[in-house]
């Protein structure tokens, strides 16, 4: 077994459940990850992900600008194209282990791994040619119900660190709870201040890259 730093660059597809469920649906992240692996195939480091996803599912997010037929009409006199999607991101620490199968490969296996971190999700809202006055600028802070707080995270999967530096990778499960609250001092949708306790929930896949960092290869790196 080696230590070494490594890279790790991965793309998700996350189920939303709890109070989550209820404002999106299917989101994707991209994450990146800062490890270091140990001799004792221990792994700790930092990881963070950008959440994205065009499935919103608020209701009545803008009823309050718009008319019977449920359209915005614009400064132009004509409907207005406005589109949603969720936005955020997410940091933490990890701390896990490879546990690995000795052969043939003793610094690859099965890769179980979690710690703490910070959440942060909104609704972004785009008025297309931007004709609708009630969603410019800080207008949009009413509507966007900007939420953050605790995550607990967890990863369970496999890491192959190959022979090669350019050939690793890893993939497997991802779990992710948080405890959070809504930021904005008023919500237009709901003409009323959301001050509840959100637990927010993330079940994923994900897939990802991985780059170590040693200078040099071992000479005797891996047994085949």
């Amino acid at each position: 077994m080696i230590r070494f730093p490594f890279v790790g660059f991965s793309y998700g597809v996350y189920i939303p459940g709890g109070d989550l469920e209820k404002r999106f649906g299917i989101a994707s992240m991209l994450s990146m990850d800062l490890h270091y692996k140990t001799t004792k195939n221990l792994v700790y480091g930092f990881s963070g992900g950008f959440i994205f996803g065009s499935d919103v599912k608020q209701e009545g997010l803008l009823n309050g600008i718009s008319n019977s037929s449920g359209q915005i009409i614009g400064l132009d006199g004509l409907y207005a194209d406005v589109r949603t999607f969720e936005r955020g991101y997410h940091v933490s620490a990890t701390i896990g282990k490879i546990f690995s199968f000795k052969k043939p490969n003793v610094n690859s296996g099965i890769l179980i791994s979690g710690g703490p971190g910070f959440i942060q999700h909104k609704i972004r809202i785009e008025a297309i040619g931007n004709t609708v006055p009630g969603l410019r600028n800080d207008y949009l802070k009413g509507y966007d119900h900007l939420t953050n707080g605790l995550e607990f995270r967890e990863f369970i999967g496999f890491v192959s660190f190959g022979n090669r530096q350019l050939i690793n990778f890893y993939g497997g499960f991802e779990f992710i709870q948080a405890f959070t609250d809504n930021r904005r001092d008023y919500s237009f949708d709901d003409l009323e201040l959301d001050d509840s306790n959100r637990l927010d929930l993330m079940f994923g896949f994900r897939l990802g890259w991985i780059l170590p960092l040693y200078k040099k290869k071992p000479a005797q790196y891996y047994i085949y």
